[in-house]
């Protein structure tokens, strides 16, 4: 990594970026609620990304995936309702890892090169590309039609005579057929439409395990009954059947790893995901995003990513990792770049916001990871998570403002935002599978206040409300400061205990810390409650005083956001500045 500015992932779920209908009707199809398409993104829609203040684009949903629609004029066979989550399906039951979606092509037929189209459109503006890598799981229908001449697509060679062998890229219930669970709670696939008899259905005999790990025939209606679970050297006991890394390998670089695997057999599921890892590293993706990571062995992602490094030194490679006891291991052992930051700083953050905890919580946070704190990427919204503007988290995304400075300035590691969080969107809509809240992956819906940012594809905010416009506005001009800065890559100091100590009507609503580097210094503070400004001195402690050589005398130091100016007072090794600070109101002060 080694980069000496903070890096910023703007997370994108490509169908629905640049889809402009807004019918959004439940359960509606691709023809009635509309999708959007790769060549969407434009060279102008790009651009204003970049100029969000954004160095890195994941697009999600790329790889192709089960889906209803009927492309098999193109050569690609149809998908069966029931183990299809949503109209549009699931980009987490993939199909054809060596293929993308053929939705989000203008021509089926090309979707291939439209995509490598965006690869290129994405690269000329500044930006890196990240696609997800599912490892593992892939959709019950898994058929790998585009995998290159001389592999073989998962499953091929499987010996589906027992549960368990090393090289069988599934688990199997032998003598089993695999049947639908048993629908409830009002569930029917696609709404309950009437569908032919004609439609495809699903054989699998015998049945594999499914995603989750369950090793029912039947799968429970709320396990992931669309996916199947794929074999690691893991087996049915929970022993392993690969060798496992030296206990002092967690300090070694990837060149160490990659030359430990290079002498070893692995399993056979290791091997055909690296070469898709490298398939996509060969077309120009830029890094990847893993889905449930922890649900893979740590010595897999060892011998991927050190594959993966191999080729491409800078590639970025982030992950859902939820255990934090486990952080450690997938980070030196596994060779992740980056983790989500989600059990202890985003539900901390969350807290917070919804008027349910002290800012207090948040240095604690940050002081236990201190050692890892570069590797945990923060974000306040992604595809599984709740928007912000959502009744069932803040109800209202002006609240998100002192945790997104918080999340884009206290540590090193890079932060995320979500399309359309920078315009408030709430994900009200009632979209068929998916529910409110949630902005759902898994139909074909609109996304109304990003629609207004998308304008008809002007790409311009011309339909925002001056509420929605003054959110992006804030959102660019954090994510730009954020990018640009030394001071963010160098050294902190939490500075919220010193003034609970020393400040009068400083309190546990408010956040500050320090940043600098050699070149830059900064004061922090945000108030994170909703309804309240507060006024008081905050104070620097005085080895802060000394590490910036501050003499005695006046300074002006200047908010980064809006350029509000400050007087920093020094006097016998002691610093202060008066705050006024109001609700929900930030300050990035520049100390010069």
């Amino acid at each position: 990594m080694g980069q000496n500015k903070k890096q910023v992932v703007y997370h994108v779920f490509t169908r629905l970026f640049g889809n402009t209908n807004t019918t959004n009707k439940p359960w509606g199809t691709i023809e009635e609620n509309g999708v959007g398409k790769f060549s969407d993104f434009s060279k102008m829609a790009l651009q204003e990304i970049k100029n969000l203040g954004v160095t890195h684009i994941w697009y999600t949903g790329v790889p192709h995936h089960a889906v209803i629609n009927d492309y098999t004029q193109y050569g690609i066979s149809n998908d069966d309702p029931d183990v299809v989550k949503g109209r549009a399906g699931s980009p987490y039951a993939v199909k054809d890892y060596y293929d993308v979606n053929p939705d989000l092509a203008k021509n089926p037929e090309n979707r291939l090169q439209e995509f490598k189209n965006l690869i290129s459109r994405t690269h000329k503006v500044g930006l890196k590309v990240i696609i997800d890598i599912v490892p593992n799981h892939v959709a019950r229908n898994y058929e790998g039609k585009s995998t290159p001449e001389g592999q073989e697509p998962f499953g091929a060679s499987d010996d589906t005579s027992v549960e368990y062998h090393r090289d069988n890229n599934f688990y199997y219930i032998p003598g089993t057929p695999f049947q639908v669970p048993e629908w409830r709670d009002g569930y029917l696939p696609l709404g309950g439409e009437d569908r032919d008899e004609s439609d495809y259905k699903l054989v699998e005999n015998p049945a594999k395990w499914t995603g989750n790990g369950s090793r029912l025939a039947q799968p429970d209606f709320n396990d992931w009954y669309e996916t199947v679970k794929i074999n690691y050297g893991v087996r049915p006991d929970g022993s392993y059947d690969f060798d496992i890394l030296p206990d002092d390998f967690g300090g070694k670089d990837f060149k160490a790893h990659f030359e430990f695997w290079n002498e070893r057999s692995v399993p056979d599921s290791w091997v055909k995901f690296k070469d898709i890892a490298l398939y996509w590293i060969e077309m120009g993706v830029d890094g990847f995003r893993y889905d449930m990571a922890e649900m893979v062995p740590v010595e897999f992602w060892s011998y991927m990513n050190s594959n993966i490094k191999m080729k491409n030194p800078e590639a970025f490679l982030m992950a859902e990792v939820y255990n934090p006891n486990e952080y450690r291991n997938y980070i030196f052992r596994g060779k992740m770049d980056y983790l989500y930051d989600k059990v202890e700083m985003y539900d901390s953050l969350k807290g917070i916001m919804q008027g349910n905890g002290w800012t207090d919580h948040i240095p604690v946070i940050k002081n236990g990871t201190k050692d890892i704190e570069h590797h945990l990427l923060h974000f306040l919204e992604n595809h599984d998570e709740q928007r912000i503007a959502s009744p069932d988290f803040a109800g209202d995304a002006e609240k998100g403002k002192p945790a997104m400075v918080v999340s884009a300035t206290m540590t090193t590691a890079p932060v995320m935002i979500y399309f359309g969080q920078e315009v408030g969107e709430p994900a009200a809509e009632n979209p068929g599978f998916g529910s409110p809240t949630r902005t759902s992956i898994f139909d074909y819906i609109g996304v109304p206040h990003h629609q207004r940012w998308v304008n008809n594809k002007k790409f311009d905010g011309g339909q925002l409300s001056d509420k929605e416009s003054a959110l992006r506005d804030f959102y660019q001009r954090l994510l730009t400061f954020t990018i640009n800065s030394c001071a963010l890559m160098g050294a902190y100091q939490d500075i919220h205990f010193y003034n609970k100590d020393h400040t009068e009507y400083y309190n546990h609503h408010v956040l500050s810390y320090v940043r600098w580097s050699q070149n830059e210094k900064l004061i922090i503070i945000s108030n994170f409650d909703a309804n309240d400004w507060f006024g008081f001195e905050l104070k620097l402690p005085e080895n802060i005083v000394h590490e910036w050589g501050l003499s005695d005398g006046e300074y002006i130091i200047t908010d980064a956001l809006y350029g509000v100016e400050k007087t920093l007072i020094v006097e016998n090794g002691s610093a202060q500045v008066r705050i006024d600070i109001n609700p929900l109101e930030s300050f990035i002060f520049v100390v010069k």
